[in-house]
């Protein structure tokens, strides 16, 4: 079976949700080395371009305690990737509930979400990085399709690539993004 690519997908009108590799150096709340939310910029302008809804999810660095979680979040990468699109990036400060479902809700085409560090999961049972099956499902229940651009962690069986591939009915993946 051959491998399909984001451009090979009809995003139009669809909740992409695109495991993104953001796991980059953060200090004082500055991202200090963009290249991978650069590299990412040719899939999500792909969904955005068409018509799509792109919902974002990384990890960063490890999460071992609560005193982590305001060192280690996902706000400043999303400030980053605005500036790097020239429109709005819509950050979500949870990694499931009620909070995140009415965000993606009131997307519309052409929108991109980012929401909290995946590994933020990993606080109560390893959850994320022990692919915790649940987790995969509800974060599969989230979106029509998912593309995993995040090449750098498509050997990790987490619940952010492996459990949502599992879980999606529609399997997509995307480790390279090649432009001509």
């Amino acid at each position: 079976m051959a491998k399909l690519t984001v451009s090979d997908l009809n995003v139009q009108d669809k909740k992409v949700l695109i495991r993104v590799d953001f796991n980059v150096p953060v200090k004082d709340g500055v991202v200090g080395d963009d290249n991978r939310i650069v590299a990412a910029l040719p899939t999500i302008k792909y969904v955005i371009d068409n018509g799509g809804k792109a919902i974002l999810f990384s990890h960063l660095g490890r999460v071992k305690t609560e005193e982590d979680k305001a060192a280690l979040s996902m706000r400043p990468v999303a400030a980053k990737l605005a500036d790097l699109l020239g429109k709005p990036v819509t950050f979500v400060p949870v990694t499931r509930g009620a909070q995140l479902e009415e965000a993606i809700a009131n997307m519309n085409d052409g929108d991109v979400l980012l929401f909290e560090n995946t590994r933020f999961e990993d606080l109560d049972g390893k959850k994320e990085s022990g692919n915790d099956q649940e987790l995969g499902q509800y974060w599969a229940s989230l979106g029509d399709m998912f593309v995993n651009d995040a090449f750098g962690t498509a050997h990790r069986a987490h619940a952010s690539n492996v459990g949502i591939s599992e879980a999606m009915k529609l399997k997509v993946s995307l480790l390279l993004l090649v432009s001509y």
